[in-house]
Formats: structure tokens, sequence, C-alpha cells
């Protein structure tokens, strides 16, 4: 697969400074957040096609990829206000969002914590949603055994991406590379093990930072849309029904021979689909 890749930006959201992409001038916003440790590239298949009908960004969620990573607790309310801000930023008074796996777990924050700033919202295998997580992440969260699981080489790297997807083929040498080269930056490492640790231990995702979110579920009314990979390893496809029957205006998508970045993997399908609902 190729994709033309959009130019990077910077702008200061607070103080923080912050990499996001821009693509489209016409239609509704459309805001993409990745998932923990990744960054904007994850949406290189999916941005320009957005772009098409939407005014699109993505961003590099602080913390990750070339975002500022400022040494506090990165709590769910946290990293929603900082999104909050990066709106405000750029002018935009209602977006819709499609956030991937932590970013997910942010967007059900976003959602609840500023409503009137929701129009649609897809959650791609979204954390969040049940206790249950990818085993290496759980390891992470204990002391000193994160420190030494994250330390950067292209071997660990490889094996989380390939661990991402149902098809192995589709990680790249270029893709590996790119994530290890994001996990050698400055504060890159101590960052992930923040945002890792806020939200998860031993025995999972915390039972404190998801409960806040099944209790007030009920009340995100904005249109949703629930997409999951059925082979994800990462966050159970058991979770995308958690989140169907607890949102009430939603709908559901579960690719098949798929992982847990739909976004990539199918990425065709994937965006005939969010367009779609996004006009519906």
């Amino acid at each position: 697969m190729s994709a033309q890749t959009p130019r990077d930006q910077f702008i200061q959201v607070g103080q923080i400074k912050t990499r996001y992409w821009a693509s489209g001038d016409h239609g509704t916003a459309v805001v993409l957040v990745h998932g923990i440790g990744a960054s904007i590239e994850d949406w290189i298949f999916n941005i320009n096609a957005l772009a098409e009908h939407h005014r699109v960004y993505a961003l590099d969620l602080v913390g990750s990829g070339h975002t500022d990573k400022p040494s506090v607790r990165y709590s769910l309310p946290y990293m929603a206000q900082f999104v909050n801000d990066f709106m405000e930023a750029q002018g935009i008074d209602r977006a819709n969002l499609i956030w991937n796996s932590l970013g997910g777990f942010v967007a059900l924050q976003f959602a609840i914590q500023f409503p009137h700033r929701l129009e649609k919202l897809v959650l791609v295998s979204s954390a969040g949603l049940g206790q249950e997580v990818y085993l290496p992440f759980r390891l992470c969260s204990l002391p000193l055994v994160g420190e030494w699981l994250t330390r950067p080489s292209r071997k660990s790297t490889a094996q989380l991406l390939t661990d991402c997807v149902h098809d192995p083929a589709l990680v790249t040498d270029e893709w590996i590379e790119r994530g290890y080269q994001l996990s050698t930056l400055p504060g890159a490492q101590a960052s992930f093990l923040a945002i890792l640790r806020a939200g998860c231990t031993l025995r999972g995702i915390r039972e404190d930072t998801r409960r806040p979110i099944a209790d007030n579920m009920a009340s995100i009314t904005a249109p949703t849309l629930i997409i999951w990979g059925q082979q994800d390893r990462i966050l159970p496809v058991g979770h995308a029904y958690v989140a169907h029957q607890g949102i009430p205006n939603a709908q559901l998508h579960i690719f098949e021979s798929c992982g847990h970045v739909p976004q990539m993997e199918c990425a065709q399908e994937f965006n005939s689909l969010v367009l779609k609902f996004l006009a519906g």
C-alpha cells in the first residue's frame, strides 16, 4: 500500500508544541487520534480519502510522536482537555472524532466531558470498555519490568506491530523503522510508561479509569460507529459489544481477518464505511 504523506505542521497548544497534519478545505471537521505509543502515521491511508469530503486533522497526542512529552499525570481528563485545546487553537467549534485504541478511551472521556463539541464519534478498537488488554502492556505496568521491556529496539517494535495486525506481511521494514525511531525520541519511553500506567495495571485496564466511562456511557448521545477487527490481539472484540450496548445511538461493524488497526489493515473498506457514516 502507498499513500501521499501530508506535510508536518506544528501548533502551540497551551505549553505543548504539537505536531499535526491537515488535509481538506470543505465539509465538517474530522479529528483523528492514534493509540498508545503510536503517531499520526497510523492514519496515512485514511486522511486524504476522508479529506475529499471533510476538513481533516490528525495530531500526535500529548506525550506521543513528535508532540511534546511533559512530565505530568496522563489522566483521561488531561488528555481530553488537550484535544479540546487543540480544537480551540485550530478554530474548530465542533468535530467528528475518529480515535483508535488509547485514543478511543480518550474519545469516550471527551464525549462525556465536552459533548457540545462532538458531532459524531467513531471508536476504532477502543480501550476502556473492559478489563482485558494485551499481556505485554500489563507487564509494562510493573516498576522496573516496564522500563526493561520498553527499551527501544527494532525487534520489540516489530513484535508489537506484528501483534497489532492479522496479516504480518503488512509490517514493512519502513513501518518498523518509523516505530523504532519514535521510541528513541527524548522522553518517549518515560511518557509511554506514564500513559500506560495511568490506565493499566497487571490485572488489566484500571477500574478507576474505566468505571467513570461505564457509568456515563449512556449519556453519549452523538451518533456513534464502533469498528473492530475480529482478530484483535490487543483488545478483545468482545469489548465492541459492550460499547454497542452501552452507547444509545451506536452501530457496530466488525472486520473479518483484521487486527487492532482496521484503519490500516482494511483501509479502503474502512474509509468507505466511515465516509458513509459521516454523510448519514
